[in-house]
């Protein structure tokens, strides 16, 4: 299978993790909405990443979806419980962390716009959602290990996306002083190998 997505994408470092975290192999093709003569429209009518090219040349798109997907289909090291409250706290925790991404990714993008294009508003309201979510993130984990359970859950992984990509992005959010268990949570995601190999370059 083939993954299309960028490297500064945070949904799309969303999705190697889990391929990496499931030791499942994939070539992975380099390809932005943003680049001109990108092929990703093709591939997803909405035009974004990540897309997952199947082998018989289907299509996946939406990061909670290809991460489901890549769950059930390799049951090894599974990320998602199988049913019932539990796995909808599971993905109550990625609906939060993608919510996040959500807002910065907005924030971002309506900062590079010229000047005059801007709106100063539109920002304060997404960087207001961001830090509004970060806060809830910091008290739904409280003092667990993990975000669920006793061990890493594509909960864990869609935080640390979108702890990440804050960092990243929007670096005078210090989440990291304002919430020591988010940081501690943070650490430790970064010393598995699927995390640190998928840092955004620059």
């Amino acid at each position: 299978m083939k993954l299309i997505g960028s490297l500064t994408s945070p949904y799309v470092r969303k999705i190697r993790i889990v391929l990496a975290e499931k030791k499942i192999d994939y070539d992975l093709v380099i390809d932005s909405p943003w680049a001109e003569g990108n092929q990703v429209a093709a591939l997803n009518p909405l035009g974004k990443v990540p897309v997952l090219v199947l082998d018989d040349n289907s299509t996946l798109y939406d990061s909670r979806v290809i991460a489901e997907y890549l769950d059930m289909v390799a049951p090894n090291s599974r990320l998602l419980p199988a049913s019932g409250r539990e796995r909808i706290s599971v993905k109550r925790w990625e609906a939060l962390a993608d919510g996040v991404l959500d807002a910065a990714v907005a924030a971002f993008l309506e900062a590079q716009r010229p000047l005059g294009e801007r709106s100063p508003s539109w920002i304060a309201r997404q960087r207001g959602k961001t830090t509004q979510a970060l806060k809830a993130m910091s008290e739904d984990l409280g003092e667990q290990p993990w975000c669920h359970g006793n061990s890493l859950s594509l909960a864990d992984i869609a935080v640390g996306c979108a702890l990440g990509y804050v960092s990243f992005r929007l670096g005078d959010i210090r989440w990291s002083e304002d919430y020591a268990n988010l940081s501690l949570l943070y650490e430790k995601l970064m010393q598995r190998p699927a995390f640190a190999e998928t840092v955004p370059p620059g």
